[in-house]
């Protein structure tokens, strides 16, 4: 069983970089074909895909986040992150990072998700 827990502050204000860090459990995000991502969900609105870092370390963006957004890792702690910069009060959502078994499959895990509020 796979577990994945977000982490990072609650609260950022406008104009700063919001910073989240998903650490995995049980499973090694280095692993042949898996694909990490990050996904968030407005208040009132559907889920929208961010972007996603794969076993091999490639990253791929949405293409209305792609040039504020970068996702990275640190395979040593089995940790990916993401960084969303210049921040307003629109990206105020709940943000989740999932796992799915390659570019082309559903979703197996996702963590709790965290909520990210962007206010002065």
């Amino acid at each position: 069983q796979v577990q994945l827990q977000e982490s990072g502050p609650g609260l950022v204000k406008p104009s700063q970089t919001l910073s989240l860090t998903c650490t995995a459990s049980g499973g090694s995000i280095t692993t042949n074909d898996y694909y990490w991502s990050w996904i968030r969900q407005p208040p009132g609105k559907g889920l929208e895909w961010m972007g996603a870092i794969t076993y091999s370390g490639s990253t791929y963006y949405s293409p209305s986040l792609k040039s504020r957004t970068s996702i990275s890792r640190d395979t040593s702690k089995n940790q990916f992150t993401l960084q969303l910069s210049s921040v307003t009060p629109e990206d105020t959502a709940v943000y989740y990072c999932a796992r799915a078994r390659g570019t082309y499959y559903p979703y197996d895990y996702w963590g709790q998700g965290t909520q990210v509020t962007v206010s002065s």
